[in-house]
């Protein structure tokens, strides 16, 4: 069972199809084959190690790197090249790759590479020759296919391995939920380091034979340009993507009309921008929702099943539970508890991490997501917070997200961010960032007279503090821990 076979099968038998559009060109499926074969001739003639990074932009040829390193059967670990230059190094040397897959312009933006003994450049290879013949390797369903690092939103970046059966179960999985076809096309715009642009929009078309669209950068009115143009019928996005496609003044309801699905992730979707996103576009934005380490989809939910706030029901294969974090009693439905997961596609575990890997899972083998969340009746799921974000004010527990939907609804909020600070009396008080909206003016006051008003009073922030932007790592979500610096930095002066 391998990840790049059928995909293999699936491009040689429609060999003149369009499968990818990038910024650049459009690949037919034969192109996508014949620059792969020419890729692993170039990774074999310097290769020595088990893993082979990939430090592309979003684009046609992150497949066409990832296809060759598996038909050499290596292990593929896409690089963020949104870390800082030490985090980068890091994971570099974590995963021992002595050869990473680049583009000259990508090094460009980076400024300075990664040391690393081969730096594959994609445009110092000959495509226009004839590639040398290769069979693919093969691979065990438990050999790694894939080193995914965590952002690195606490501590440095964890290697989450994905195995050959985890990618295949989890396209499966996906493939059946999402129902696309070889009809559909879909849309991309997020990094395919991240685990849903590598999965959903990066294998599931080229396995299914549908075809893939890509933007490298987000620019909101180049994107519905794009989409104007291709007509996608999936798209997948972080809600304040779709936030920001709201700022494009020039749009109407036909811009979304060609859509089946457009589904938000990677972060909670606020109720204000999803209805102000109905309101201008017609299109209910689904939720779905996943980890890396699930491979990432677990839910999705599908446009006739929208329930508000809801990631949806889990996809096929995907066993969930709700456990109470203090006794470990897998609680009924409608109570609120840690969400545990099993599946085909759980990792294997934390690259070299033996003993976080064991801390991860329970005694009867689910995985510990640390997301606090509920399941109704029909097994929808309601994720409600972090379970290392969870405040204790008071004795009482307090997720930052309840304050902080609370606080988005203000038509002056873009965004915010809640954190806990030490109180010798209450054990801990929450204090918000906000980051305003364009040309919005926040008044503290009034912000918390909206919590008071929808809160219980232990839950209102002690202090509201307003930034011109919150810190977000490269998917977009905000990172609590620079927001806790900020506080201790404040206590230190």
């Amino acid at each position: 069972m391998s990840i790049h076979a059928p995909i293999l099968r699936r491009l040689i038998s429609r060999p003149r199809s369009v499968a990818i559009i990038d910024d650049r060109r459009s690949y037919t499926g034969v192109e996508i084959v014949v620059a792969a074969l020419h890729v692993a001739s170039a990774i074999a003639q310097r290769n020595k190690s088990d893993t082979v990074g990939l430090l592309l932009p979003t684009s046609g040829a992150f497949p066409i790197a990832a296809l060759a390193s598996w038909m050499l059967g290596k292990t593929v670990v896409p690089l963020n090249y949104l870390l800082k230059p030490d985090e980068l190094q890091y994971v570099v040397d974590d995963c021992a790759a002595d050869t990473i897959i680049t583009v000259g312009p990508m090094l460009d933006f980076l400024g300075e590479a990664p040391k690393v003994e081969h730096l594959l450049k994609l445009e110092d290879i000959n495509f226009k020759s004839l590639p040398r013949p290769r069979w693919p390797k093969g691979a065990r369903p438990d050999q790694l296919a894939t080193l995914l690092y965590t952002s690195g939103t606490s501590g440095k970046p964890k290697g989450v391995m994905l195995s050959h059966a985890n990618l295949c179960a989890n396209l499966r999985q996906t493939r059946t939920a999402t129902g696309c076809t070889p009809a559909d096309t879909l849309f991309g715009v997020l990094p395919q380091f991240h685990s849903f642009g590598m999965t959903v929009l990066t294998l599931m078309p080229l396995s299914v034979g549908a075809k893939a669209v890509y933007s490298a950068k987000f620019v909101p009115h180049k994107v519905l340009e794009s989409i104007r143009e291709h007509r996608p019928t999936l798209m997948v996005a972080i809600p304040s993507m779709y936030n920001a496609l709201l700022s494009v003044k020039k749009t109407n309801p036909d811009d979304f009309s060609s859509f089946r699905l457009v589904a938000s992730g990677g972060e909670p979707l606020s109720r204000d921008v999803a209805t102000r996103f109905h309101e201008r576009f017609g299109v209910h934005l689904t939720e779905g929702f996943g980890l890396t380490e699930t491979a990432p989809v677990t839910n999705i939910c599908m446009p006739d099943q929208h329930r508000p706030g809801s990631v949806g029901p889990p996809v096929p294969d995907v066993i969930q539970r709700i456990v109470d974090i203090e006794t470990n009693r897998v609680l009924p439905a409608g109570e609120e508890g840690e969400l545990r997961i099993s599946g085909p596609n759980v990792m294997q575990g934390y690259f070299n991490l033996p003993d976080l890997t064991e801390a991860a899972f329970d005694s009867e083998g689910f995985f510990r997501t640390g997301d606090m969340a509920k399941i109704d009746e029909d097994k929808h799921l309601y994720i409600t917070g972090r379970l290392k974000e969870m405040l204790i004010i008071g004795g009482e527990n307090v997720f930052p997200r309840e304050i902080e939907e609370v606080l988005n609804d203000h038509p002056c909020v873009h965004a915010s961010g809640v954190v806990g600070e030490v109180d010798p009396i209450r054990g801990e008080i929450a204090i918000a960032f906000v980051e305003p909206e364009e040309g919005a003016t926040i008044d503290e006051g009034e912000l918390k007279a909206l919590c008071r008003e929808r809160l219980a009073g232990y839950k209102v922030p002690r202090r509201i503090v307003v930034l011109d932007q919150l810190p977000r790592n490269p998917t977009g979500k905000i990172l609590r821990r620079d927001l806790k610096a900020m506080l201790s930095s404040e206590d230190g002066r």
